[in-house]
């Protein structure tokens, strides 16, 4: 069982509240999208499935194990909550080929290195890098970057696949692919994935359900015709409006 929850969560940085209390259960191989401006947010949730960021408040659950409860002093450590995560920036290492690039979680791990052989390989096939083992990041275009990020992202099997942005730094021509390919990869693994984006097109077209966030508030959470024709209120209504 791979679902994530929210329970009451919310997030401060001293007196300033960043995500402002709510609920929402992601299941077992759902894509939700977490949608809303910049600074609204999102980031910071995902942040804290991953660990990277701690909840001042409230209960997060990975797979219904709690993994961060302040008020019960529970916190576990980004390593072991068994979450792969894809950032904006591809953090595709320079000096590493494709392979090796793709292998580091496993290696850090200790898996042996013949399953890791096993693995890679089976992982570069799903995101189509079949043969690129060698080749070094310089010599990929920006969508087999982002492939490699994302491989390296799925290769432990994770419970949970988080994407913060992963397709900002692409030109137009490719984030159409690339979202096409994702949520296949993503059905294809059967991976429960949480998705954060300003855009709305890779929300509307992407999700199972969209999470809308304004300035640490939880705006409304629907699937994508739910919240195209029921707006839930002025701010959902307008910022959908302008996509448009």
């Amino acid at each position: 069982m791979s679902t994530v929850e929210f329970k009451n969560i919310r997030k401060s940085y001293g007196a300033v509240e960043v995500v402002k209390g709510f609920d929402l259960k992601v299941e077992d191989g759902e894509f939700v999208s977490f949608l809303g401006p910049s600074g609204c947010g999102k980031t910071t949730c995902l942040r804290m499935i991953s660990g990277l960021e701690e909840n001042t408040s409230g209960e997060l659950l990975i797979g219904g194990e709690l993994v961060s409860a302040p008020g019960k002093n529970i916190y576990l450590a980004p390593e072991k909550r068994n979450v792969g995560m894809v950032f904006q920036s591809y953090a595709v290492w320079p000096h590493m080929n494709v392979f090796d690039n793709i292998a580091y979680p496993l290696k850090i791990q200790k898996i042996k290195s013949h399953e890791i052989q096993k693995r890679v390989e089976e992982i570069m096939e799903v995101v189509e890098l079949s043969g690129l083992g060698e080749r070094m990041p310089n010599q990929l275009s920006g969508g087999q970057q982002q492939r490699v990020a994302l491989a390296r992202g799925l290769v432990a099997r994770p419970r949970v696949l988080l994407l913060d942005e992963p397709l900002s730094n692409l030109d137009a021509k490719l984030r159409d692919k690339m979202r096409v390919d994702i949520r296949a990869i993503q059905q294809k693994l059967n991976i429960t994935c949480v998705y954060v984006t300003h855009d709305q097109l890779e929300a509307f077209t992407m999700s199972d359900r969209i999470l809308i966030m304004d300035q640490g508030i939880v705006q409304q959470v629907g699937d994508p015709s739910e919240i195209r024709e029921n707006p839930a209120n002025d701010f959902v209504r307008e910022f959908i409006r302008q996509s448009h």
